[in-house]
């Protein structure tokens, strides 16, 4: 992941250079965006997990997967190693979500730098200007030339 100083030290030469940079840096931010839902998804699930085996005996019969085997346990060696992955997972996803604001930060200021402005597709646009009309159009008005 490049840092908007390192993209900077290279300063882009036209428009099409700009308009890379910022596709890069917005694709960044996705893959983020992607990773912290996948990791927070994660730990609901270890939290579902524990919730269920926590009253259980800790003596009782648990099957963990580790590493695609299946390993007979108890809950009592699971219950803590559930818990630990939790917290790690749950520390992963803090410290992306600072990574995400830092680079939310980087990609604010390039496009203040670059002046960038995000133009709607035509459709998009015809769909706003029609909402801004009014009714009127919904409603089937149809202004044709004075007769």
């Amino acid at each position: 992941m490049a840092s908007i100083a390192e993209i900077e030290s290279r300063e882009p030469v036209n428009e099409q250079a700009v308009a890379t940079i910022y596709g890069s840096l917005k694709t960044e931010l996705n893959q983020i965006h992607s990773k912290i839902t996948e990791l927070e998804m994660e730990a609901t699930e270890h939290s579902l997990v524990i919730n269920t085996i926590q009253p259980l005996d800790p003596s009782r019969r648990c099957y963990r997967m580790i590493g695609g085997v299946l390993v007979e346990r108890t809950v009592r060696e699971v219950l803590p190693a559930v818990q630990r992955n939790k917290e790690g997972i749950e520390e992963v996803i803090k410290r992306l979500n600072e990574t995400l604001e830092k680079k939310r930060k980087e990609m604010a200021d390039f496009e203040a730098k670059y002046k960038i402005r995000i133009r709607k597709p035509d459709s998009a646009a015809k769909d706003e200007n029609a909402q801004k009309e009014g009714s009127s159009s919904s409603q089937g008005v149809l202004v044709g030339p004075a007769s």
